[in-house]
């Protein structure tokens, strides 16, 4: 039933509707951020889109079901496919699956996924809702890979109050290119699960 499942959320790959834009008042290539200490040093044999669950093993990821999904465009609007997209975050413990950091608690969250763009520029992850961790506001890493173009950057939760006081994301000194990465986690209520939807579409350049 697992893999079944699994198959049906990487099938709607193709049929997804995705939003044109998440904050209308950023035209510009979205803003770096760092890689972080906690990059995966070796990726795990299970990196697929769904980070919820571990192959193999038996049980789900704790934490707020999330499924994180957008299109990829160029700064001149061309959408872009054929793009590595990859995301890692921490559990739902605020531990990475990192050995500088412990090696994770949650053993059935992978924390880490990669896609590759559709033809229309598209992709989709499910994850969890991020949580924060001492010195940091919740957040999640995204590294765009396309040809030889790169972006590495991290999104935010609209809403959290950690935003205010949180170094890397208050180091931009544009208040819309801030906002850029900081995108609403809402209730899919197309769904009809408990699962939220989270729209971001990077912009990167020529």
């Amino acid at each position: 039933m697992v893999a079944s499942n699994r198959r049906d959320f990487l099938s709607q790959v193709g049929s997804l509707v995705v939003c044109s834009t998440v904050n209308s008042c950023w035209a510009g290539v979205t803003p770096s951020q760092s890689l972080g200490p906690f990059y995966p040093n070796k990726l795990p044999l299970d990196s697929d889109a769904d980070l919820t669950f571990i192959a193999g093993k038996k049980g789900r990821a704790s934490g707020h079901i999330t499924n994180l999904c957008g299109q990829l465009s160029s700064v001149d609007g061309n959408i872009l496919s054929n793009a590595k997209i990859e995301i890692w975050q921490c559990d739902a413990f605020g531990a990475y699956h990192h050995p500088r950091d412990g090696g994770g608690i949650d053993p059935f969250f992978q924390g880490y996924g990669k896609v590759t763009t559709d033809e229309e520029g598209r992709y989709r992850f499910k994850t969890i809702k991020p949580v924060s961790y001492p010195g940091r506001a919740p957040h999640i890493h995204v590294r765009v890979v396309l040809e030889s173009k790169q972006l590495v950057t991290q999104i935010y939760v609209q809403g959290d109050p950690a935003n205010d006081n949180d170094f890397l994301l208050n180091s931009i000194r544009d208040e819309a290119a801030i906002q850029s990465l900081v995108i609403p986690f809402k209730k899919d209520l197309a769904a009809g699960t408990n699962e939220l939807v989270a729209i971001f579409n990077p912009v990167i350049g020529r």
